[in-house]
Order: C-alpha cells, then structure tokens, then sequence
C-alpha cells in the first residue's frame, strides 16, 4: 500500500496527581483516586509505544475512561451534577498551536481532551501501518478500521461532549468545530484512500476507482475548505496535504475515468480525460514542493517520492499514450477543447466513522465511594490546581524528530 498521511502532534498534558489529602477520607476512595493516576500515566505512556496496538489501548482507555466518569456522572441517573467534576485542573496543549496550554478546572475538559489523543493516536497506528512496503490484507483491515475508530471518537466528543463544556472552547483550538470536522473528513478520506488501493489490487471496474477517486478528491477539499479560515501560521501545512490530495485524487479520478470512456470507444473524451489528469497531477507535484517548504506543525516528508505517488504518475503517462495510440489506429476522433465534467457517484465503498461510546462507570465508583470525598476539608489555596509555571512537556513520539529551521515535528 505505502501511503503517505499528514500528521500533526499529539496534544501533551501536565502531569495529575488525584492526590486529595484529608478529602479522600476512606480507603476505598483512596483506591480510586490511586487507580486514576496509574491508569493516566499508563494512558500516556502507550500513546508514545510504538509496540502499542489497538487492544492494548481500547483496554488502556476503557480502564482511565471508566474512572474518569466518577468524576463526571451522577450515581443515581439524575440530571444533577456531580459533585467532583471542578475539583481537579486539567491542562492540555494543542495539536496546531504548540506548547501553549489551555487549562480547565473541569473533569470534561479531561475526557474530551484525552479522547482527542486516543483518536490521533488510531490515525497516527494507521498512518505507520500504512506506510510499511509489504503490508498484508489484514494490516489494511486495520488501516482502514482504525481511521473510521478515528473518526467515529471524533464525532462522538464534538457532539455529545464538548458542548457540556462549562467555559466556551477557544477559536482555532483543537476542540472547535472547525478543527474537529477536519480531523473526521480527513480520517474518512484517508480510510477510502484504502478502498481505492484495494479496489486497484483486485483490478476493480475503472469506473468504480474513478467515483471513489473522485468523493476521497471532495472529501479532501471540503477538510481544506472548512480550515480556510483559520491562522495560517498554524494550518498552512494542514492545507497544504488537503490540497495536495485534493488534485491527487482528481488526477486519480480523471486517470480511470478515461479508461471507462476508452472501453466505450469514446477516445477523443478518454484522452482529454487523460490530458486534465496530467494537470492535476501536475499541480499536486507541485504542491508536494510547498508542502515540504511550508513551516508549521505536522509532518516533514517528501511525498513526491513516496511510492504511492510515483505509481500514479506512471499510470496516467501510460494510459495516455496507449489511448493517443489507439485514436491514431482506430478511432480517429477529435479531442474536445472542454474536460468531462465529473458526475461520478460511488455506490460502494464509502466511509462513514464507527460508533463510539465511551465506556461505563467503573465498579469502583459506589455511592459511599463517592460520599467519602468530602468537598469541605479541602485547602483553601488550593493545591490542586498546577502551578502557573509548571512545564507541559511534548510528548515524544516513536520515529519523531524536531525539524531545527521551525520546531515542527514528523509523525
């Protein structure tokens, strides 16, 4: 498969300790809080694993998850709040703007926060997976498989979670509306990208690969479209990958969708077809330049020389000169001025995000449990609260490097 997806960084959090000395007043209350704190540090640990799979994290963040909700739901199933959920200040850097940290003294700004990194951490296991020469059929399944994970946790917090978000989210923050639905599109167009490799493997109708083509081409420029408004100190790279595979996909597109008009003796609109794929593929070699030379967070590669990339090149160039060969033996029709217009529809194969909940309250959490923190022996400086100058430190990713000319890191 050898493809190539853009990465941004993982979002990095200072360190909680759950330590509520005097508040925890039973050993049972003790045990949870203790459980919190091993299971989060376990969490971040295995977002930086490279020998962690998708098992190992499901158990990992279903563990955290479920004690985290004590924080959150109510016991009874009432609508009432719970009595711990700003007892403890949670901070979070972003996966655009760098190691400025946003904090939140609100245990949803936790989960949300950390379901972020759970589902970059599927697309970045999706991406390494991807990338490898000699992938098997069922390390596709997992590709594809965890990007629509992905997106479906994605979904999830824009529409059940962040908005129960006591303080409003920061414009051009990871957890804003435009931010989240470019992660989703992205995740969908990456896992038809899947599709489409399968579909080639297995010498599919070209027609077919060209509606495919076409729906992971809108996919991709509709993530662009939606991040146009933002910072472009911080999402120029972004955009650029979106636009890059954007003209990718359209090149793709035109590419089968002149073999499908050539298998219907319409060779003047196969080579057209042919000619305006060459154009977009053009256009995303040269955007593969900007793309390497464009400062900001995410990837540092070469995309015009993965392999991916250089097949498709050969393709087009191929397929043209057998249509121009053809038309010169056989069918003798004139190339029209205008391209096809594209009205391809894919019927099979498009993605949509899996379903995603988060998982149940942990047995732990009993109503004494939870009558044992008694909220009034707390200290009144509050120590909960991390210091103003405590340090959120990146993560280091497996096979990440700082980029020295910007500070940018590769995933």
């Amino acid at each position: 498969m050898t493809h190539w997806f853009h990465r941004n960084p993982l979002k990095a959090t200072a360190p909680v300790s759950f330590n509520y000395y005097g508040v925890a007043t039973t050993p049972a209350a003790a045990k949870v809080c203790n459980d919190l704190r091993l299971s989060r540090t376990r969490l971040l640990e295995l977002f930086t694993d490279s020998s962690c799979n998708p098992e190992m994290m499901k158990n990992a963040t279903d563990l955290y998850f479920s004690l985290l909700q004590g924080f959150i739901l109510s016991l009874d199933d009432s609508s009432q709040e719970c009595k711990l959920r700003y007892i403890q200040n949670f901070k979070w850097t972003d996966t655009l703007q760098g190691q400025v940290p946003s904090a939140q003294q609100d245990a949803v700004f936790e989960l949300v926060s950390m379901g972020f990194n759970v589902a970059l951490w599927y697309t970045k296991y999706a991406s390494r997976l991807a990338g490898k020469e000699d992938i098997t059929e069922d390390e596709a399944k997992d590709v594809h498989r965890s990007l629509k994970i992905a997106a479906g946790i994605f979904k999830h917090l824009k529409e059940s979670h962040i908005p129960k978000l006591i303080t409003p989210v920061e414009k051009g923050r990871d957890l804003e509306a435009r931010l989240i639905d470019s992660y989703i599109i992205q995740c969908q167009a990456e896992a038809q990208e899947v599709t489409i490799a399968r579909a080639i493997e297995l010498k599919h109708n070209p027609g077919l690969i060209a509606a495919l083509a076409y729906e992971t081409a809108n996919f991709y420029q509709k993530a662009d479209q939606t991040l146009s408004s933002l910072d472009p100190t911080y999402a120029g790279k972004w955009r650029k990958y979106l636009n890059l595979k954007t003209c990718f996909y359209m090149a793709y597109a035109y590419c089968y969708h002149g073999q499908t008009l050539l298998a219907s003796d319409k060779c003047g609109e196969a080579i057209r077809s042919l000619q305006e794929s060459e154009k977009f593929f053009a256009k995303a070699e040269a955007l593969c330049k900007e793309y390497g030379e464009t400062k900001g967070p995410g990837t540092t590669a070469k995309p015009s020389g993965h392999l991916f990339f250089r097949k498709l090149g050969s393709l087009i160039k191929n397929t043209l000169e057998k249509c121009q060969r053809e038309n010169g033996f056989i069918y003798f029709q004139k190339v029209p001025a205008e391209a096809p217009q594209l009205e391809l529809k894919a019927n099979y194969g498009l993605v949509e995000p899996v379903p995603f909940e988060f998982p149940a309250l942990n047995a732990h959490w009993t109503p004494e449990t939870l009558a044992a923190f008694d909220l009034t022996k707390r200290p009144k400086d509050d120590t909960a609260k991390p210091k103003p100058d405590e340090e959120v430190k990146p993560l280091k990713e497996p096979d990440i490097k700082p980029q020295k000319d910007s500070g940018c890191q590769i995933s």
